[in-house]
């Protein structure tokens, strides 16, 4: 069973960022596949990374698209980015010292992040994004 579904209540309505997002729960859904058959230890290293470089690339992609129109809470969102990015390494480096507890809140984590930021934050941009003709 996955963690998250995607549904429209994710959707910015921009096909590219929508994409991203949907293999960004696709990721997240394999490490907890992995966890839920007792693999964490196994994959889930190569799987945070996964995350980490994926989810950098996305946020670059996002920002570009806020930034060439111009997005007036470009910086806020930035930075909304950065705490995420900060906040994962350190999972990241708990992980890679050996810390085979970090797996679970590191899961709730990203989930939550999510549902938070997609559903919340980057809805914000959905109508100033269609107003600049980027769908």
């Amino acid at each position: 069973m996955a963690l998250l579904t995607w549904t429209r209540k994710y959707s910015v309505g921009v096909k590219t960022l929508d994409e991203q997002h949907m293999a960004f729960i696709g990721i997240i859904n394999e490490l907890h596949g992995a966890m839920m058959k007792g693999r964490a230890a196994e994959v889930a290293l190569p799987l945070l990374d996964k995350v980490m470089q994926y989810g950098h690339k996305h946020f670059a992609d996002e920002e570009a698209l806020m930034q060439s129109t111009g997005f007036p809470s470009l910086a806020q969102h930035r930075a909304q980015h950065q705490d995420l990015e900060r906040k994962a390494a350190a999972y990241a480096q708990k992980a890679k010292n050996g810390d085979s507890t970090v797996f679970l809140p590191l899961l709730h984590f990203l989930r939550d992040w999510l549902n938070n930021h997609l559903v919340q934050e980057d809805q914000k941009y959905t109508e100033w994004m269609h107003e600049h003709g980027i769908r």
